[in-house]
């Protein structure tokens, strides 16, 4: 399958999961939500928001950095705003992230680096997630997981996953042994050299970790404060099993805009909880339009960068010091570009001798062929016709 393929099976997917809630659920969970939606809640968001973007840009700096990139972090929360805001607006999520990624490639001079920073990145923040979610769904039971931890505690699933992992050892080999696989291992080698120098080095693991952990927690509080705004009255301890769900479905990619997945697993969520399906599903629409709410100074990086774009591709009349009023502009001679000085040209600010200006006012004249003498007279041979008028002149008596 192409990308247009893949990209069009996103959309419907996303666009697919939307259309089945409100079959089941009816609109109201929608628009409940967004009349809840207060002055004070937005500013909220834009304080969180603001929390997030400068934790994730300085995690991307990081990161960057330990790839020998220059990232200076007032550019990086700014573009990490625009990529934001493009995320949220655009379908698909990510062209934001595909923005920011080729704009840093370019301006540090190695581009591939530049996308693998950004990959490597959303990645740290993708793990930190995943290892933050495990931790609260085993220290914190909810009802919503009881099924599937006895799916996980039970023999057959020990069994599975001995199978999946000798299947895996298998194919690695084969894929090692196979012919032809040297630029795959190469590339795969270059990608986890570059991963332990961008996020496992030193000086750069522990900036990745708390930041990724600010990320979180930013995350988490605004699904909170969603919660409430839509209503929901339950103790945030017994919320944040149902938020990680949420946020973790938030990265699979189907989605529009961000849309889809993240709205079915919390409705299915706070069903399974005792919180109702529609209470689920209007905290994921609050939460979907807070965070876009969060990302509108985006908009303020865009026209910015728009009009510097405009400003620096629009010719500019750069006036010299000295000129002379309009009344006496035209009497300005045009300065004339440095050149070689010919042997025997005289140099600027001498005195030009009236031999050497008169050879100057003779102009070069481009020989084609022989012409026909003109009035009968020999000399005027391959000459030019004034030329030849004046010696004509001379001539005679």
């Amino acid at each position: 399958m192409n990308r247009r393929g893949w990209a069009l099976l996103r959309l419907l997917a996303g666009a697919g999961i939307l259309a089945v809630l409100v079959w089941h659920l009816g609109s109201g969970a929608f628009l409940d939500g967004l009349r809840r939606i207060d002055a004070a809640a937005l500013l909220a968001a834009l304080g969180l928001g603001l929390l997030t973007t400068v934790g994730s840009a300085w995690r991307w700096c990081l990161v960057a950095r330990g790839l020998g990139l220059r990232l200076p972090l007032g550019r990086a929360v700014a573009d990490y705003y625009r990529a934001l805001f493009l995320n949220a607006a655009l379908p698909g999520g990510v062209l934001g992230d595909v923005h920011r990624a080729v704009g840093h490639g370019r301006a540090s001079g190695d581009l591939g680096r530049g996308v693998r920073a950004v990959v490597l990145e959303r990645t740290a923040g993708q793990l930190v997630l995943v290892l933050a979610g495990a931790v609260v769904l085993l220290a914190r039971p909810s009802p919503v997981l009881a099924p599937a931890v006895r799916a996980l505690a039970s023999p057959g699933a020990a069994v599975t996953a001995a199978a999946v992992g000798a299947a895996a050892l298998v194919l690695a080999r084969w894929l090692r042994r196979r012919p032809g696989t040297s630029r795959v291992r190469r590339a795969l080698g270059t990608f986890l050299t570059e991963a332990r120098q961008g996020l496992a080095a030193p000086g750069v693991r522990f900036g990745v970790a708390l930041s990724s952990a600010v990320v979180l927690a930013g995350y988490l509080a605004m699904f909170v404060l969603a919660a409430r705004v839509v209503g929901v009255t339950a103790p945030t301890a017994e919320l944040v099993p149902l938020v990680v769900l949420a946020l973790l479905a938030m990265a699979l990619p189907l989605n529009v805009g961000g849309w889809g997945p993240r709205e079915g697993v919390a409705a299915w969520a706070f069903g399974a909880a005792g919180l109702g399906a529609a209470q689920g599903l209007a905290t994921a629409v609050v939460y979907g339009v807070l965070a876009f709410a969060a990302s509108l100074p985006g908009i303020v990086v865009l026209c910015a960068r728009w009009g510097a774009a405009l400003r620096a591709g629009r010719p500019q009349l750069h006036l010299e010091e000295g000129v002379l009023p309009e009344q006496a502009a035209p009497q300005r001679r045009p300065e004339r570009l440095a050149h070689h000085r010919r042997p025997g040209e005289p140099q600027a600010g001498h005195a030009v001798p009236d031999q050497y200006r008169r050879d100057r006012e003779v102009q070069p004249v481009q020989r084609t062929g022989l012409h026909e003498p003109r009035h009968g007279h020999p000399a005027a041979l391959d000459q030019h016709p004034a030329q030849a008028a004046a010696r004509q002149g001379r001539e005679q008596p």
